[in-house]
């Protein structure tokens, strides 16, 4: 807004004359006194513009930047609070020794899609190669925190299309360190299965991703990998908000409790997903 030549009262130096402000500073001429005065603030404060619809229209350009800077200012104040809750876990997950990474999800052959739900258990596969070779992968960050996430995806289809099938705790008295025969048994309270019509809905790569690589979507071997804990919590928190059946609402909403609780996380302030879908 082009101020210059307005007329203006200060409640100190009286009547005078603008000849110059820029974002930060403006420049009044008090009869050959020239003084200058921090831009905006002196308006309102120890500045009145004489001419009324100037003055009006000031007022509505300093109003919108004042709500602006508020909305920044409590942009800083959120960002400053999640870093804070940020180091509040990670503190709790050092001092309960909980991996931040202690999730599982399994890549699901057919085979597995036909039974998992009624055994609730899954296997880790077996080791490769090696001198383990043949012998059942021990999931070693696996414990009564953790959760198994079931996903798979048709042959001919790409791995951006890869689903959730359901998921479900670990049995609590399960430790993948002491494991001898690969299984992943489950809790006896919680467990979720979708539909198929949900399960499109619940593509994977909206929540897993590849930090050194965030724009990568691939899964080329391997039966399970881990990931973020913060992962399952976003994921149970649209499983909420996708079904429609109160009772199945009530049971997902006590799993994110009791996730919530056994990781150490707070759920009213868990961020939205950023997995490589989303970039």
């Amino acid at each position: 807004m082009n101020l210059i030549n307005e007329k203006i009262t200060h409640k100190v130096f009286g009547e005078g004359n603008i000849v110059d402000h820029d974002d930060s500073i403006i420049t009044i001429d008090f009869n050959k006194e020239i003084k200058k005065f921090v831009y905006p603030d002196a308006f309102g404060r120890f500045i009145t513009l004489n001419d009324r619809n100037t003055a009006n229209s000031l007022k509505e350009i300093l109003m919108k930047r004042e709500m602006e800077e508020e909305a920044l200012e409590r942009k800083r104040e959120e960002e400053k609070e999640r870093r804070a809750l940020e180091q509040q876990r990670r503190k709790k997950l050092k001092t309960h020794k909980i991996h931040e990474s202690s999730q599982i999800v399994f890549w699901l052959d057919e085979e597995e899609q036909q039974h998992v739900f009624s055994g609730w258990q899954v296997s880790t596969g077996k080791v490769q190669s090696g001198k383990h070779e043949g012998q059942p992968n021990r999931a070693s960050r696996l414990g009564p925190n953790s959760a198994g996430l079931l996903t798979a995806r048709e042959a001919d289809q790409p791995e951006t299309k890869r689903r959730i099938l359901g998921l479900y705790m670990v049995n609590e008295t399960f430790s993948g360190n002491l494991t001898n025969d690969g299984m992943v048994p489950s809790h006896a309270e919680f467990r979720i299965e979708l539909t198929d019509q949900e399960a499109k809905k619940m593509l994977f790569w909206n929540y897993y991703i590849n930090k050194n690589y965030p724009h990568r979507t691939t899964w080329n071997s391997g039966k399970y990998r881990y990931f973020d804990n913060v992962c399952i919590a976003q994921i149970l928190i649209d499983i909420i908000a996708l079904k429609t059946d109160e009772e199945q609402i009530k049971r997902a909403e006590n799993f994110l409790e009791y996730f919530c609780q056994m990781n150490a996380l707070d759920k009213d302030s868990i961020p939205e997903a950023n997995g490589a879908l989303k970039h």
